[in-house]
C-alpha cells in the first residue's frame, strides 16, 4: 500500500470558512451571514471587472510565469527593484515557498502563537522545528494577545532559518510598533531572515505601526508579505507578493515556485487593483469607522476587545469560544473559533455586524457567556 509522509499523515486540515449559503439551507433561514475569513464586504472594483472580462478570452494561453506586469508595478509602487519582488497564489503560498528555500529537516522557523495557523504547519511540511513563543498582555490587566518580541529572539538558536512576525497580528489584530520592532531587527542574526507578514497593512491606523518595508530598507535579512485578498478584495483570485530587501531572497523564492500558479486572470485584476489604489483607501476607511463602530459595540457588552489594526476584531473568551461560535452559527451568523482561546470576527457591512450584535445579544441571553 503507497502511503504519504508520516509527517503528511498527522497534517491537521486546514478548516476555511464556512460558506453560508450551505449553512442557510441546514438550518433553514433565507440567509446566513459570514464573519469568519476576513473578507471586505464590497463587490469587486469595476476596474477588476473589466480586467477579468477582456483577459478571460485568452484564456486558451498560459499566463506570464514571471507576472512581469504585475511585478513592474508593485516595484514603482515600492520604490525597489523587480528583482526584490516575487509574486505567488496568495501569501500562504509564498510562505511555503519561503520553508521550501530555507528550511531542511533539523533547522527551525520562529513564531508567536497563537498567530497565523499555517506556520505550524509549514514547519511540518518542511521537516523542521517550530518554535512558538506565546503571546503576552498588549495592556495591563488585558489578555494575551500581543507579540513578546524579546521573547521571540530569545528563542532563537542557530538552526533558526525564518522568523515569522505577523503585523497585525491575525487572529488577535493587535500590532507591534516601530521602536519595539525596530530593535528586534537589529538584534536578530544576519542568518536568520525575518519575514514581515503584513496581509492586513491597508487597515492599520495606528501612527506609530511602522510600514514593513520601510524597515526592511538596508537590512538584506528581512522581507515583507502582502496579499491582495483583504484589502483589494481579490480572496477568489489569489495573488500575494514579496518583498525583499536582498534579491537573493525573492530569487530563492522564485526558484521554489509552482509554474504558472498566479493565473492569468489573477495577474490582470492584481494590475487593474492598483490602478485603482484612491478607491480601495476609502473603501478600507469605511472598514476602519465600522470597526471601531463593532468594537464599542461589544466593549458595551463587556467584551474585552483590544484596539484592532485589521478589518477584525478578537473577542477573548476562553474556554467559551467554541460554543459561543457554535451557538452564533445556530442563529445564522458564521464566525471563526479558536478552541480554547477566543473567537474571531470579521468587520462585516453595518447591516451585516448588526445582525452579528443581534445574534449576539440572543446568546448571551440565554447563555452564560460574558
Amino acid at each position: 500500500m503507497v502511503s504519504p509522509r508520516p509527517v503528511v499523515q498527522a497534517l491537521p486540515a486546514y478548516r476555511p470558512g464556512r460558506n453560508p449559503a450551505d449553512l442557510a439551507r441546514e438550518i433553514g433561514v433565507a440567509r446566513a451571514v459570514k464573519l469568519a475569513s476576513n473578507e471586505v464586504a464590497f463587490p469587486p472594483l469595476p476596474a477588476v471587472v473589466e480586467a477579468v472580462t477582456a483577459a478571460a478570452g485568452q484564456t486558451n494561453r498560459y499566463p506570464d510565469n514571471g507576472a512581469v506586469v504585475l511585478t513592474q508595478a508593485l516595484a514603482d509602487r515600492y520604490g525597489v527593484d523587480p528583482a526584490q519582488v516575487a509574486t505567488g497564489c496568495g501569501a500562504v503560498t509564498l510562505c511555503q515557498e519561503l520553508a521550501q528555500a530555507y528550511n531542511d529537516p533539523g533547522t527551525s522557523i520562529a513564531f508567536a502563537w497563537r498567530s497565523f495557523e499555517m506556520y505550524p504547519l509549514l514547519a511540518q511540511v518542511a521537516g523542521a522545528r517550530a518554535i512558538q513563543v506565546p503571546l503576552v498582555a498588549g495592556r495591563p490587566g488585558g489578555p494575551a494577545d500581543t507579540h513578546d518580541l524579546q521573547g521571540l529572539c530569545a528563542a532563537l538558536d542557530d538552526s533558526t532559518r525564518l522568523v515569522f512576525v505577523c503585523n497585525p497580528n491575525n487572529p488577535t489584530g493587535t500590532a507591534v510598533r516601530r521602536a519595539e520592532l525596530e530593535q528586534f531587527l537589529d538584534a536578530v542574526p544576519q542568518q536568520t531572515l525575518v519575514v514581515l507578514d503584513e496581509a492586513y497593512r491597508e487597515f492599520v491606523t495606528d501612527p506609530a505601526v511602522p510600514d514593513g518595508i520601510e524597515l526592511m530598507r538596508g537590512r538584506p535579512n528581512v522581507a515583507v508579505l502582502r496579499t491582495f485578498s483583504k484589502a483589494w478584495g481579490l480572496a477568489g483570485l489569489r495573488v500575494g507578493y514579496l518583498v525583499a530587501e536582498d534579491p537573493a531572497v525573492a530569487e530563492a523564492v522564485r526558484r521554489t515556485h509552482v509554474p504558472f500558479s498566479v493565473s492569468m486572470l489573477a495577474q490582470a485584476a492584481a494590475v487593474a487593483a492598483l490602478a485603482s489604489e484612491e478607491v480601495v483607501r476609502a473603501r478600507c476607511a469605511a472598514v476602519v469607522a465600522e470597526r471601531d463602530r463593532l468594537t464599542a459595540a461589544l466593549r458595551d457588552r463587556g467584551f474585552d476587545v483590544a484596539d484592532s489594526q485589521a478589518n477584525f476584531v478578537w473577542l477573548p473568551v476562553g474556554e467559551e469560544a467554541a460554543g459561543l461560535a457554535a451557538a452564533l452559527e445556530a442563529r445564522a451568523v458564521i464566525t471563526r473559533p479558536f478552541a480554547g482561546e477566543g473567537v474571531r470576527v470579521t468587520v462585516g457591512t453595518p447591516e451585516e455586524d448588526d445582525v452579528f450584535l443581534a445574534a449576539l445579544d440572543d446568546v448571551r441571553s440565554a447563555t452564560t457567556v460574558r
